[in-house]
């Protein structure tokens, strides 16, 4: 069990107009989060290349997860001594790019990587590949850390998984639509609350090729309290998860009362209307 807190800073920042200006961009915001105390930080979904861009775009600017991109927040990461988790479009050699995530350590070196599973819309599948395998937890600072992209946290068997595996936080780069607040202000906080776990959701805000982004980035406790909200425009949230607060949370046995042997239909498509 972890014993130290962890404090992350979620930023909410409108698409910039290029990877390099996202960088740049990314740069200050990595040295504001650790001037603040942040030992980590969330970004929006796709947040270096843009999201709603359109398929031949998301094609050009998909890279390796080791590729340029990676290695140029490995860099921001080495000089400001924070851990960093964005999003990226990776490349798929037999499709579309994978709309993908990556956690950087402060040392420059991978911790996690996941590929969003559930994807939104058409434009989500016209631009993206879905990824095929569940998230995993990984280990930092003595943290179950496990991450998800955006609309993955709407499905509760997504966060389940993760808890199951033992995770503490689950960080989720997203870009929800202003049309959608019912996710920050009531799923997320559910989601925290039915697994016991924190659940850290940072998404965009702005405008981007006549999308509009809903912000209201928000850390939510293991009761579901919210422990942070941001508003609708640009904003670096800074929270502390207390793990103290956390162990008081899982007094209650969610997990342990479970009885997974009449759960078996959950894993089966839904049945036609009668």
């Amino acid at each position: 069990m972890n014993t130290e807190p962890l404090t992350l800073a979620l930023w909410q920042t409108p698409y910039a107009a290029t990877p390099a200006e996202a960088l740049q961009r990314l740069d200050d915001a990595a040295a504001r989060a650790r001037v603040q105390g942040a030992q980590l930080l969330v970004c929006p979904e796709m947040g270096l290349t843009g999201y709603a861009i359109g398929a031949e775009r998301v094609q050009a600017l998909a890279e390796p997860a080791d590729g340029a991109l990676a290695q140029a927040v490995a860099a921001t990461a080495q000089r400001h001594g924070v851990a960093i988790v964005y999003g990226y479009a990776e490349h798929h050699p037999q499709g579309k790019p994978f709309n993908a995530v990556q956690a950087i350590g402060p040392d420059g070196q991978s911790l996690a990587r996941y590929r969003k599973t559930h994807l939104y819309g058409a434009m989500d599948r016209a631009q993206f590949s879905a990824g095929d395998a569940a998230s995993q937890v990984f280990v930092w600072r003595g943290w179950h850390l496990g991450l998800l992209i955006c609309y993955d946290v709407e499905f509760p068997e997504t966060v389940r998984l993760l808890a199951l595996q033992g995770v503490d936080a689950v960080l989720v780069p997203t870009a929800n639509m202003a049309a959608f607040d019912e996710v920050p202000n009531l799923l997320v906080p559910a989601r925290a609350c039915e697994n016991r776990v924190f659940v850290a959701y940072a998404n965009a805000c702005g405008q981007e090729n006549g999308i509009r982004y809903g912000g209201l980035s928000t850390v939510a406790g293991a009761t579901g309290a919210v422990l942070a909200r941001a508003g609708r425009g640009e904003e670096l949230l800074r929270v502390t998860l207390d793990p103290g607060a956390l162990a008081a949370a899982r007094g209650h046995p969610y997990l342990e009362n479970r009885r997974s042997g009449l759960y078996g239909p959950l894993s089966s498509p839904p049945s036609a209307p009668v």
